[in-house]
């Protein structure tokens, strides 16, 4: 199936997504530095340092790919992380390195669409580039806020879609061509990585993201700029009932 033909639809996304992931999983931690040129791993700080102070909270990483803000969040004095992802070849990468760093935290394979854990569960739910490759953005956000107890923080760091046209040509471009040249390179593919632009024209941005979340369950919804707009930090508080 053709790239742009597989993210017209959730049921066409989903299993492109799936095998995707699973394609890219050993090399993840090689891509996103060298497309955000090093920054990366300072945006999850910045991410992490959003959440406040983290003793005694329960916290869930959604869609935690090799686990990199899970196991900050750990490091950071979290009582509870619990990581999850769509792709097994993922947890089990994130579970390893976990074991290797000693941080306690048990990585399971999910659906963030369909999160299979209880009601009011936790006090944060963070996810790093995961609602854009969510097949359906509203649900994932339901679910978030499902197993967020009332008043607990919805964090989400992901790239944006730039409201200027002609930065949004731009920066679709450039991540086009550097996509293209990772795919060839690392995977003989160059629909691999190319497929990061491509999710970005399907996504809504920032601001319609920020509605999103106070549609379904949150409020205090806002996004927080990176890398002038071409990124963007969600932040949003599970509504208190009554």
């Amino acid at each position: 199936m053709r790239l742009r033909e597989a993210l017209r639809s959730p049921a066409s996304k989903a299993p492109y997504v799936r095998r995707l992931f699973d394609t890219i999983a050993d090399r993840y931690d090689l891509i996103t530095p060298v497309l955000s040129y090093g920054q990366d791993r300072r945006w999850k700080r910045r991410l992490v340092a959003m959440a406040g102070p983290l003793e005694g909270r329960r916290a869930a990483d959604l869609a935690c790919g090799t686990g990199d803000i899970a196991t900050r969040l750990s490091a950071a004095g979290a009582q509870l992380v619990v990581g999850l992802d769509l792709v097994p070849r993922m947890a089990g990468i994130a579970q390893r390195r976990a074991r290797e760093r000693r941080a306690p935290i048990p990585f399971v394979v999910g659906d963030m669409c369909d999160l299979p854990f209880p009601d009011a569960s936790f006090d944060l739910v963070t996810t790093g580039y995961g609602l854009r490759n969510a097949p359906d953005l509203s649900r994932a956000v339901r679910e978030a806020a499902r197993v967020l107890r009332p008043g607990g923080l919805f964090l989400s760091l992901d790239f944006n879609r730039p409201e200027n046209a002609v930065m949004r040509t731009v920066y679709h471009g450039y991540l086009t061509v550097v996509g293209s040249v990772l795919g060839w390179v690392l995977h003989g593919d160059p629909d691999t990585y190319r497929y990061i632009p491509e999710s970005i024209r399907y996504y809504p941005g920032a601001r319609a993201v920020t509605r999103i979340l106070g549609h379904h369950g949150f409020t205090e919804a806002r996004w927080h700029s990176v890398l002038g707009g071409l990124l963007a930090i969600h932040s949003a508080r599970r509504r208190r009932e009554g």
